[in-house]
């Protein structure tokens, strides 16, 4: 089975992606085949396996960012579907879509999966900077999530004004865009001074959960590359699974 949809993610043009506002960022429908989404979403990992992130503190002042979080290190037992796309990522496709679009530079990526409960929030942010760009496949339905419980991922615009090392609140920025994490969609965006992002507390029922799969795409700093001297990914997790 083939997972990505190589027809939709080539005609992604690289230079809409980079003059987009406030920071470069696209927002990709179907980037996976409607068979390869729905194997993917009907093997999701459990949430037995995840480690539950609650309070962990963050610099520059931002809040925590509460969630379940299962990352991902060779090794690690996984459903067949899921063995399958990883294997994908790391192919000729994807890693042509990211030179396309990121241009031609080294990289590492480190995958992980997200699950978010009632409460849960993203305070704006921007990646380190180690984080060249992320994409963010989102797994949940029209069947398992209301759009009115929130969770839509905040494209933010501090025009110019903020640190990337600070804690701005909500209000404090402007949304340039608001998307609904649902469905066979995904969103890519590339890291700058000014990517700020996030999302606000979930208002959905206490057995739902909103689910993610991140893949994130980083450039080999000294802070890699010293990690990895010590058997670590860019992530500071063991290169292997125990």
């Amino acid at each position: 089975m083939t997972y990505l949809d190589q027809k939709h993610i080539e005609a992604i043009s690289p230079e809409t992606f980079r003059a987009q506002s406030p920071y470069p960022w696209v927002s990709i429908p179907a980037a996976l085949s409607q068979e390869g989404f729905d194997s993917l979403r009907n093997a999701m990992p459990e949430v037995e396996l995840f480690d539950r992130k609650v309070g962990v503190k963050r610099g520059h002042g931002q809040a925590p960012h509460d969630r379940y979080i299962l990352h991902y290190r060779p090794g690690m037992e996984l459903p067949g579907p899921w063995k399958e796309f990883v294997a994908e990522l790391n192919s000729d496709v994807y890693q042509s879509f990211l030179r396309r679009m990121l241009g031609p530079q080294k990289f590492i990526l480190t995958l992980e999966w997200y699950y978010a409960w009632q409460g849960c929030s993203v305070s704006p942010h921007c990646d380190a900077r180690r984080k060249l760009a992320t994409h963010i496949f989102y797994f949940n339905t029209e069947e398992n999530w209301d759009t009115t419980w929130g969770g839509q991922i905040l494209m933010l615009d501090d025009e110019g004004r903020c640190k990337p090392h600070s804690a701005p609140s909500f209000d404090e920025l402007k949304v340039a865009a608001a998307l609904v994490p649902r469905g066979n969609e995904s969103l890519f965006f590339q890291r700058t001074d000014h990517s700020w992002h996030g999302v606000r507390p979930l208002q959905c029922p206490p057995d739902s959960l909103r689910k993610l799969f991140i893949v994130t795409v980083n450039v080999p700093t000294f802070q890699v590359w010293w990690r990895r001297v010590r058997g670590k990914d860019p992530d500071g997790y063991r290169i292997h699974a125990a």
